[in-house]
């Protein structure tokens, strides 16, 4: 007899992420809210250590591997929004009764949630910028907004510090500025490599999807503040020119993917010998050159001398560059993923506020003063980042559960302030390991924000942060099962449809015989990671509950005939190259795609815009 299959939403919250323990940033997670507490006990002023170390504790669960200069933004913009949201919470509870202040916050969620559909760093700084505003308006305390926002900026800016100043393990052999951004690079010749390997074979589509996701990975590496305004050190300029080295290589590697053909071993030996030149930071000796037998394996064997050359002496260039103009981020923003997560946030925010205030004057909360935790939770909830609706809810309600219980042991026998000093230390090192699975990450914070509380002077609140917790999973699932103004289905439809019009601009530009190079590879790069983002979206829409899962039916098959589209306008490029004109399968294969994706479209229900090519 087989085994029923798991459900995709619980399959989900079941899963767990696998890699290599992090060890620098359990290093820095060990230095971080721990030492800011216990500054703020020696220096008499507890309440703002505990501010202190709730920003490195927020700016830790954003300590991705990564490189350096990506952390600076990836830390740091979360960080001033959470300051700011400090800040107006402040003011607005000192200022405002409890329904205008519910208002504020819930317009405050509003404009948080249309924000944070740009992107993952948006969407880090909208939940921040709303726990700081819960944070300020429910914990009254003598100092003022701006003390606040400064202490918080402040242990957020020791984490950033500590994130850019300490060496990762077995970097300091090089110059360990760029450790990150070496490795990310070097990343994308091995994809090169490893998907030369599997032409014609199974593994084919998932070397592609690992090419796309290393790309795209050090694009963002690449794309962090320089050290001046241009390139100015030699380790730089390398490492600009590699990265645009391996365009033209993914290039070729794709259009002897789209053949389908196996080639030989000796293909991939280039690539990997480049890869392993970017990540010892030497130089690459002679590469094997693969057969000239075929317009795509030309292709290929002029990108590897192209890239033979730009490791010597290669000019930097801005083609990592994500070309994402103000008005792009605000159409994003105003747009219908925007408005719709916008309302959800708004709503659960609103609601998880109201009710924590109702509560606040009633006997349930007894000796308890401060309301913010219930809307705090709902705006993690809250987020789609984190994994299908009842997937995260089931997470968060689990490891809360177990956070609060282990931290009731520990508060028993602790002794106060030390114990709960080295406690917070520990889970502060426990944080980069945690987020593997939300049920672990929301457990070790859970113990983490028990402590600072309890050594900020409250008294232990187990109990009632899992009352609280379960509140905001009620509210989260009926507003996330509520209808909304437009159609649903709206984050999924946003990404599909930048895809596509991604997929059309390329398209446009290769069949039009364009000579700019440069311009194809950005195109062909932002084509591919909206696709990405796009698939990203449709995978998490599918693990939700069928009711919400229905609204992105026949989403994948759209994504996928894109892939195949956007995977045959490069095969036509490299093709154009090498004749100067497209063959009869390319044609063919052009318009059964164009035809498929306008089928696609007129059976989903996400109701997408048509690809002008089409007809």
């Amino acid at each position: 007899m087989s085994r029923p299959a798991v459900p995709p939403w619980l399959a989900h919250a079941l899963r767990t992420q696998r890699g290599p323990v992090p060890w620098s940033a359990v290093i820095r997670g060990v230095l971080a809210a721990g030492p800011l507490l216990l500054a703020g006990v020696l220096a008499g002023r507890t309440p703002v250590g505990v501010l202190a170390a709730i920003g490195a504790m927020l700016a830790g669960l954003n300590d991705r591997p990564g490189s350096r200069r990506a952390a600076v933004r990836r830390l740091g913009l979360p960080a001033l929004a959470g300051a700011l949201g400090l800040l107006v919470g402040t003011c607005a509870g000192q200022g405002l009764a409890a329904v205008p202040l519910t208002l504020a916050l819930t317009g405050l969620g509003l404009l948080a949630g249309g924000v944070s559909a740009i992107g993952p760093v948006a969407s880090a700084a909208g939940t921040q910028l709303l726990v700081g505003a819960a944070l300020g308006a429910g914990m009254p305390a003598a100092e003022s907004g701006w003390q606040r926002a400064l202490a918080f900026l402040a242990g957020a800016g020791w984490l950033l510090v500590l994130r850019l100043a300490l060496p990762t393990p077995g970097s300091l052999a090089g110059d360990f500025r760029f450790d990150g951004e070496r490795a990310a690079v070097a990343a994308v010749y091995d994809a090169v490599a490893a998907l030369l390997e599997a032409v014609g074979g199974e593994q084919a589509t998932a070397r592609r999807a690992a090419l796309t996701a290393a790309l795209d990975h050090a694009q963002d590496a690449l794309a962090g503040p320089r050290l001046r305004r241009y390139a100015s050190s030699a380790a730089e300029r390398r490492l600009h020119a590699r990265y645009a080295a391996a365009l033209p290589l993914a290039e070729a590697a794709t259009a002897l993917f789209w053949a389908g053909e196996p080639v030989s071993a000796r293909a991939a030996a280039g690539p990997r010998r480049l890869a392993a030149a970017v990540r010892d930071n030497t130089a690459t000796g002679p590469l094997p050159a693969p057969h000239r037998s075929a317009p795509a394996l030309r292709a290929l064997d002029d990108a590897l001398l192209r890239a033979a050359e730009a490791f010597d002496r290669g000019k930097p260039t801005d083609l990592h560059t994500r070309r994402r103009t103000a008005g792009t981020l605000v159409r994003i923003a105003l747009g219908a993923g925007g408005r719709e997560y916008g309302l959800r946030v708004a709503l659960c925010f609103g609601a998880g506020a109201a009710v924590a205030q109702a509560l606040h004057h009633t006997r349930w909360y007894g000796h308890h003063q401060h309301w913010y935790w219930l809307p705090a939770t709902a705006v993690f909830l809250v987020k789609p980042d984190l994994g299908p609706l009842v997937s995260r809810v089931l997470c968060r309600a689990a490891g809360t559960v177990l956070g609060a219980l282990v931290f009731a042991g520990f508060a028993a026998v602790l002794p106060r302030p030390d114990g709960l000093i080295a406690l917070v230390a520990v889970s502060g090192a426990l944080i980069p390991v945690a987020t593997r699975h939300f049920a672990a990450q929301t457990a070790v914070v859970t113990v983490l924000v028990l402590s600072l509380l309890m050594a900020g002077g409250e008294p232990q609140a187990s109990v009632s942060r899992i009352g609280e917790t379960l509140l905001a999973c009620v509210i989260v699932l009926v507003v996330g099962h509520l209808p909304m103004p437009g159609q649903r289905g709206g984050g999924v439809r946003a990404r599909v449809a930048a895809a596509g019009d991604a997929a059309q601009a390329y398209l446009v530009h290769v069949v039009s015989r364009s000579q700019d190079r440069a311009t194809r590879w950005t195109l062909r790069r932002e084509a591919y990671r909206a696709l990405a983002e796009a698939r990203a979206a449709v995978v998490l829409a599918a693990a939700e509950l069928p009711p919400l899962a229905r609204h992105a039916e026949g989403a994948d098959e759209i994504v996928a005939t894109l892939e195949r589209l956007v995977d045959t306008t490069t095969a036509c490029a490299v093709h154009l190259d090498d004749s100067g004109r497209l063959a009869a399968r390319h044609l063919d294969r052009l318009a059964e795609l164009l035809a498929e994706f306008e089928e696609g479209r007129e059976r989903t229900a996400l109701r997408l815009p048509g690809l002008p090519l089409a007809g």
